[in-house]
């Protein structure tokens, strides 16, 4: 028992470094006053009526670079196109771009970001999801982060909005490893393709280098461009970078745990749920965030040595303060900080299920559609 509780504390003090570094150097990054780039804001959208129209005018919003606005309507059978066209009708800066139909091989979203791509005439293409809502010195600031450190991609997590409690179990995951478990210093350091990473809601891309890479094209039948997308810039020479994103953007990604669980299940085989990783995963996050907690209630109940306590101790309130700060810097609610180890335990959950699925058995699907299960 004492050896899993120093185990417990090694797992719980491993991302509590590596985020007080990350919070160390991320920073908001701020526009400045050379206004010669040309954003191309491109938002792919299928089905997002209740939404479309809060980002699209944030968008136009935008200030201190040249705008324009893109709007893919993906076959949506709701209002969206409609909306979307009423609002070009009074802003030549927005169009309403028709997407064809899914061709076999890609999935949804890359189809769509890669015709917008080709619709768009900016400089630097800013691709934000359809329930994305931008602050007005987003793309400003997006494009002076990038020409200062040479970054082809900058990327960041908006400010997470979540209004129930199966958000409030999944969606703080998204910051949490981000923040935990990546070292940025070494990220902005070496340009291994490993380390890149992004938040697909908000990505800035140079035109230059997303055409040189083949851009959405050559990850079509990824669902999971926050990972790949950097990892083929990388490939390609491009150096990729992170921000801190929370007063740039906002962002509800998920109306309830049925639609994150689904949202979340079907990026999960391109992220941790692969043979190799998703056990070195179950051992960082269970042994540092919940196995603390699991040896704290075996000594109440009167199983195991006190030795146990101190350490057992030590890493609850470590995990506690990681998840802590990571929230409170990044402005999610403070109630979820309490509810971190289920948070893990759900992730771990949603994980395993993935791998464990059997190919072709309850493929993941996302706004109506269906994508086989590929991978070993």
């Amino acid at each position: 028992m004492l050896g899993l509780a120093i185990l417990a504390l090694a797992c719980a003090a491993l991302p509590g470094l590596i985020a007080w570094v990350n919070l160390s150097i991320l920073r908001t990054p701020e526009p400045d006053l050379d206004v010669r780039s040309r954003v191309s804001v491109l938002i792919p959208a299928r089905n997002e009526a209740a939404v479309i129209a809060t980002t699209v005018r944030a968008a136009l919003a935008s200030a201190g670079v040249a705008l324009e606005v893109l709007v893919g309507d993906d076959h949506s059978t709701d209002d969206t196109a409609a909306i979307v066209a009423g609002i070009a009708a009074t802003d030549h800066r927005l169009r309403l771009i028709p997407i064809p139909p899914l061709p076999e091989g890609w999935t949804g979203k890359n189809h769509a970001c890669a015709r917008l791509a080709e619709a768009a005439q900016g400089t630097h293409l800013l691709f934000v999801d359809a329930d994305v809502t931008l602050a007005p010195a987003a793309a400003a600031a997006l494009v002076a982060h990038a020409r200062r450190t040479d970054s082809a991609l900058v990327s960041g997590v908006p400010r997470q909005r979540m209004g129930t409690l199966g958000e409030r179990l999944t969606v703080p995951m998204i910051n949490f490893l981000l923040v935990g478990y990546l070292p940025m210093a070494m990220m902005r350091a070496s340009p291994r393709p490993s380390l890149g990473a992004a938040c697909g809601q908000l990505v800035l891309v140079a035109r230059a280098a997303y055409e040189d890479t083949g851009g959405h094209g050559a990850v079509r039948t990824s669902l999971h461009d926050g990972v790949v997308l950097p990892r083929r810039f990388r490939r390609a020479g491009y150096r990729t970078d992170l921000v801190a994103a929370h007063a740039l953007a906002t962002c509800r990604m998920y109306r309830g745990f049925g639609e994150a669980w689904a949202g979340f299940s079907k990026n999960a085989r391109e992220g941790m749920a692969t043979p190799r990783a998703l056990p070195v995963w179950t051992l960082l996050l269970a042994g540092g965030h919940v196995l603390p907690w699991l040896l704290l209630l075996a000594a109440l109940l009167g199983f195991g040595s006190g030795a146990v306590v101190f350490p057992a101790v030590a890493a609850a309130l470590v995990s506690l303060a990681t998840r802590a700060a990571i929230t409170l810097v990044t402005r999610e609610p403070a109630g979820t900080i309490l509810l971190h180890p289920f948070t893990v335990l759900v992730a771990l959950a949603i994980q395993w299920r993935a791998l464990l699925r059997r190919r072709g058995a309850g493929t993941p699907a996302w706004k109506g559609r269906s994508y086989p299960v590929g991978g070993p």
